[in-house]
């Protein structure tokens, strides 16, 4: 059943560019299996929510209607109970962060997978990942002109122009504070506390002489 997964997610993200590639989505995996085991959740449906987590990401997916009947079919020829399925679906359409508009998922499960993203997003790897997908984007990595966003809707979030740099202050440093897990919310802090301290470091370097 996992292979199956893999196979499909291989087929979609094996030349992804933006950060959202096959190692994010097994760090991710990674992450979320540990953190399940300390949670105690349900470890079979952590891994295939963490495997299936980007697959109706709008922001890397163009047909979502369709990728969603996609899922649903591979799903239904699985062994699992049509409320797995549903718990799955709903996990994997609500994951992502959306400019702090997101939904708060019900199952431990869901929330579990939910922090391991958060955490791929922040720290040493985020940081990359940021810079890796503004560029992707057509994104500068800073410009003093364009100000930080203080709230915005999520039309605003994925529409308007920002920059590597504004998305720290715009998503990264809250991350910290959105974890849902006692586990996740410990593996955050040396994470959240590098990317002060980079920030603060290129902030300096830009500002010199």
């Amino acid at each position: 059943m996992i292979q199956k997964l893999e196979n499909y997610i291989e087929a979609i993200f094996e030349n992804d560019t933006t950060g959202h590639d096959l190692f994010h989505i097994e760090r991710v995996k990674r992450l979320a299996l540990y953190i399940g085991k300390k949670e105690g959740a349900n470890l079979l449906m952590v891994e295939i929510i963490a495997l299936l987590h980007e697959v109706l990401d709008d922001k890397l997916i163009d047909n979502l209607p369709n990728a969603k009947e996609e899922i649903k079919s591979l799903l239904s020829e699985l062994p699992l109970t049509k409320l797995h399925i549903d718990e799955i679906l709903f996990s994997i359409e609500n994951i992502g962060y959306k400019g702090g508009n997101g939904i708060v998922l019900d199952s431990l499960e869901g929330k579990i997978v939910q922090d391991a993203d958060r955490l791929d997003a922040i720290g040493a790897i985020g940081t990359a990942r940021t810079f890796m997908y503004s560029g992707a984007k057509g994104q500068s990595m800073y410009d003093p002109e364009i100000e930080v966003r203080t709230s915005m809707s999520f039309k605003q979030y994925r529409e308007q122009k920002s920059t590597a740099i504004n998305h720290f202050h715009e998503k990264l440093f809250l991350l910290k504070n959105a974890l849902q897990t006692e586990t996740a919310k410990k593996i955050a802090a040396q994470r959240h506390a590098f990317m002060e301290q980079f920030v603060h470091q290129f902030m300096k370097e830009w500002n010199e002489i």
